[in-house]
C-alpha cells in the first residue's frame, strides 16, 4: 500500500447525510487555536460549530433536492456531489449557480465549499496542460485524486491566499520565504512545504485542502510555484480561527442576540511546517509558467461563484420587507421603491453570472469555464452591490437595528414587560418576532454574517482592482474605436493614446 493509500483509509464510508458529516470531524486531533486556546474538537465549539453547520448544509441539500446539489455523471453512473464535479458543460455551470444562490437562501451566510470545487475545477485544465508541455502525469494524479473524493463525499477547501509579506516583491525577493507557501525539500517519497495561507474559508471545516500559487510566478520563483492536496489534519498544520463581529453573541447574549444562531462562516490563517505531500497528490511542482493561468482560471470560476450572494440578498430583501410590515409602512410608496431597487441589484448580480454561464467554453482537458469577462462584471458588481442593499436595508428596517435591548432584557421579570410595551407596533405582532427580525438584519449588515456578505464581497477571489484588471484586458478598445470610427466616417488612420 502506498502513502497515498494510507491517507483515505479513513474515508472508506461515503459521507452522506449531515450527520455523517458531523461524525467524520471528530476525534481529528488538529492543532486548532481560537481566542488564544486550542480547540479540541472544533464540533462542540459554540462560535465555530455554526459554520460547520452552515457546511452540513451542503449534504441536506443533496439529499434533499439530488438534482440540484448532485449530479450524474456517464463516468460513474450515480451521482456525484456537485461540489466534487468540474463542470462540463454550460448546464453545469448553471446549475452550480442555482445551487449556490439555493444554500445562500437556506444559510444566510458562506457554506464554504465554492473555493474546493473551483480549485478542483482550475485544476482539472491546467494539470491537463502541463502535462501536454511537459510530458509530466499531473492529471492522472489529479483525476485518481479526485475520483477518490468524489467515492468518499468528502469536503476539499481551496487554499490560494499567501500573506505576501511586502506586496512590491515576488515570493523569492522577501525577507522571509515562508509569506509564500513554498517547497523546503523533497525525498523519494515526496515533497514537504512550509508557508501559511490566510483567510481560508472553512478550513477547520473540510477534509483536504488544495493549497495553489495565488499569483504569477517567474523561474526563480520555482519553489513557490507548487500545487498539492493533504488531509486537513497532516502533522504539520496548524489552525488560528479568526475574529468576526459579534462571533460571541451566541455565549454572552443568546440566540435571538446572534441574529442567525444556526449558520455562519468561518476564516482561518492555516500554518504549513514541513507538511508531507505525497507525489500522488501533487500537482504541479515548479512549472512557474502555468502559476499565471491556474490563478486567473480559478478567479474566473470563482468571482462567479459570488452568485452565493444572491441568495444572501434574497434573505435580507425579505427581512427588510417583513420589517416594513411590522412598522406598519409596508405601503409607503418610498419603502416599496427601495424594495424595488435592493431587487434590481440582488438580479443584476445573478444575471452577470448567469451570462457567464451561457457564454462559458469547453477547456482542452474537457472542464467546462465560465466566460472571463462577464465573471470579472459580476465579482465587480458584488464589491459594490450587496453594500447598497444593506445600507437600504438599514434604512427600512431603523435605527433599532443598533439600539435595541438584548434578550436577556426581554427575559428580565423587572424590565421585560417594558421592552415588550414600547418595542410593539401591531396588534397581535410577537415583539420577539419583530426582535428577531431586526436582528437578522443587524447580523447581515454589521454583525457576524456581514464578514460573508460585505466584506467578503468587496475581497474574495481578488480585491476590486483585480477584476479592473482583468476587464481592462478583455475590453477590446481598439476594436470599439474602430466600431466608432466607422459610423462617425473619420478619415485618420492614426491610432491615439
Amino acid at each position: 500500500m502506498n502513502q497515498a493509500d494510507d491517507l483515505w483509509q479513513d474515508f472508506s464510508k461515503p459521507i452522506v447525510t449531515a450527520d455523517d458529516y458531523f461524525s467524520s470531524l471528530r476525534g481529528r486531533d488538529m492543532n486548532v487555536f481560537f481566542m488564544g486556546e486550542r480547540v479540541s474538537e472544533p464540533v462542540d465549539n459554540a462560535v465555530i460549530w455554526p459554520s460547520i453547520n452552515a457546511m452540513a448544509e451542503t449534504y441536506r441539500l443533496a439529499t434533499e433536492r439530488p438534482e440540484l446539489g448532485g449530479v450524474r455523471t456517464e463516468v460513474r453512473g450515480r451521482p456525484v456531489n456537485r461540489f466534487l464535479h468540474v463542470p462540463a458543460t454550460s448546464d453545469d455551470i448553471l446549475n452550480k449557480h442555482e445551487m449556490q444562490r439555493e444554500l445562500g437562501r437556506r444559510t444566510g451566510t458562506c457554506f464554504q465549499r465554492c473555493v474546493g470545487l473551483d480549485a478542483l475545477s482550475a485544476c482539472h485544465s491546467v494539470t491537463f496542460d502541463i502535462d501536454a508541455q511537459a510530458g509530466t502525469e499531473y492529471h492522472a494524479r489529479f483525476l485518481k485524486f479526485l475520483s477518490r473524493a468524489q467515492e468518499a463525499n468528502v469536503v476539499i477547501g481551496g487554499a490560494m491566499t499567501d500573506p505576501k509579506g511586502d506586496r512590491s516583491k515576488p515570493p523569492h525577493q522577501q525577507i522571509d520565504p515562508d509569506l509564500f507557501l513554498r517547497v523546503v525539500k523533497r525525498d523519494e517519497k515526496g515533497i514537504y512545504v512550509s508557508g501559511a495561507k490566510a483567510h481560508q474559508t472553512g478550513a477547520v471545516n473540510s477534509h483536504w485542502l488544495i493549497f495553489m500559487p495565488t499569483m504569477r510566478m517567474t523561474e526563480a520563483d520555482r519553489d513557490w510555484s507548487v500545487v498539492g492536496a493533504v488531509r486537513v489534519d497532516s502533522p504539520g498544520l496548524t489552525y488560528i480561527v479568526g475574529r468576526q463581529t459579534n462571533d460571541t453573541r451566541i455565549l454572552d447574549g443568546g440566540p435571538m442576540d446572534a441574529g442567525n444562531a444556526q449558520f455562519a462562516g468561518q476564516e482561518a490563517l492555516i500554518v504549513f511546517e514541513d507538511v508531507f505531500v505525497p507525489f500522488e497528490h501533487v500537482f504541479m511542482d515548479g512549472e512557474w509558467s502555468h502559476a499565471a493561468t491556474l490563478v486567473e482560471r480559478f478567479t474566473t470560476y470563482h468571482r462567479s461563484s459570488y452568485v452565493c450572494k444572491t441568495g444572501l440578498g434574497d434573505v435580507l430583501i425579505g427581512a427588510a420587507a417583513t420589517a416594513a410590515d411590522h412598522n406598519g409602512v409596508e405601503n409607503v410608496s418610498h419603502i416599496k421603491d427601495k424594495l424595488v431597487e435592493m431587487t434590481h441589484l440582488n438580479e443584476t448580480i445573478y444575471s452577470s453570472c448567469v451570462a457567464g454561464a451561457a457564454k462559458s467554453k469547453k477547456l482542452p482537458s474537457g472542464a467546462q469555464i465560465n466566460d472571463e469577462m462577464l465573471s470579472n462584471v459580476a465579482k465587480h458588481n458584488v464589491t459594490r452591490f450587496p453594500f447598497e442593499i444593506s445600507r437600504l436595508a438599514q434604512d427600512i428596517a431603523g435605527g433599532l437595528v443598533v439600539t435595541m435591548p438584548s434578550e436577556k432584557d426581554l427575559q428580565n421579570n423587572e424590565i421585560g414587560p417594558l421592552v415588550r410595551k414600547f418595542l410593539g407596533t401591531k396588534e397581535g405582532l410577537d415583539v420577539t418576532d419583530r426582535m428577531r427580525i431586526l436582528r437578522l438584519i443587524e447580523n447581515m449588515t454589521i454583525g457576524r454574517n456581514a464578514v460573508g456578505y460585505l466584506t467578503e464581497s468587496l475581497h474574495g477571489a481578488g480585491s476590486p482592482q483585480a477584476q479592473r484588471i482583468q476587464i481592462a484586458r478583455g475590453m477590446q478598445a481598439e476594436m470599439k474605436k474602430a466600431l466608432a470610427k466607422k459610423l462617425a466616417g473619420t478619415k485618420s488612420s492614426s491610432k491615439e493614446s
